[in-house]
């Protein structure tokens, strides 16, 4: 292994900071040193060849992922790759070698769904690590504005693919850290901040404040059929995400309602 992806690594898990960062810098390093970001995508014949440590796993998934996410409503903008560069304190060091597998993977036809599984069978007893993933994803989609459709549905895709359960979803798109998880969540969803503060309706919906009356409906009836517990069960989520999906029901409903008093419809 060079002397330069050893520092790479160390000063990409000292400027994060925590085990996710820590986690992240080894990650990057190591790959660089071995060239696995160099040769990931495309083609997913290449994934089970490169993804052989979870340190690879990680390093490679999140990168693809961010790109994913940034290209999913359009062409990636400024602010997305700018947020990109700040959750993962990439440091000009090793940009080059990130920056080319960011943009493979944003230019590619290969899904990311397999980067996602291969993520969480890596990370299966560290959660907490999963979650830090999403939230720094969510940051990402918003860097340019409220989250719309395209990104919705991408970052609750992830958070599927991830078996990640309700309270992980709600806390990564408000930007709340996991560490307050049993005090907000251990008095039950009537008493947490979520509801209490009133979330964005548009954020909630996955819509931009101008979007029309029409798009606001659809996405409010599509948040409902794709979060009904019986439709949940049915595709094998867990079952506490099942249990709490009254909860992000009525969350949806209220965000609609909300909506609806502001427009008078």
């Amino acid at each position: 292994m060079s002397f330069w992806g050893k520092i790479i690594g160390s000063a990409l898990g000292f400027a994060v900071g925590g085990p996710f960062g820590a986690m992240l810098g080894a990650s990057l390093g190591h790959a660089a040193d071995e060239g696995a970001l160099r040769g990931a995508l495309p083609g997913g014949a290449n994934l089970a060849g490169l993804l052989g440590s979870r340190e690879t796993v990680f390093a490679i998934a999140v990168v693809v992922l961010s790109a994913k996410l940034a290209k999913c409503d359009g062409p990636v903008r400024r602010a997305e790759i700018a947020a990109f560069k700040t959750q993962f304190r990439i440091p000009p060091e090793n940009m080059k070698e990130v920056g080319e597998l960011f943009d493979r993977a944003r230019d590619s036809a290969e899904g990311y769904e397999p980067y996602a599984q291969k993520l969480a069978e890596a990370f299966a007893g560290e959660k907490g690590m999963l979650e830090d993933v999403l939230a720094a994803l969510f940051r990402i989609a918003t860097a340019d504005g409220p989250l719309n459709q395209a990104e919705y549905r991408f970052l609750g895709n992830v958070h599927r693919l991830l078996a990640l359960d309700l309270p992980a979803w709600e806390r990564a798109s408000q930007g709340r850290p996991r560490e307050h998880a049993h005090a907000e969540y251990g008095r039950g969803s009537a008493n947490t901040p979520a509801v209490s503060e009133g979330p964005d309706p548009y954020a909630t919906l996955g819509l931009a404040p101008g979007a029309s009356n029409e798009a606001a409906r659809a996405a409010w009836r599509g948040l409902i059929r794709e979060n009904h517990p019986d439709a949940l069960a049915a595709r094998g989520m867990p079952a506490e995400l099942v249990r709490r999906a009254s909860s992000r029901m009525a969350e949806i409903n209220a965000a609609w309602d909300r909506i609806k008093r502001e427009r008078g419809l």
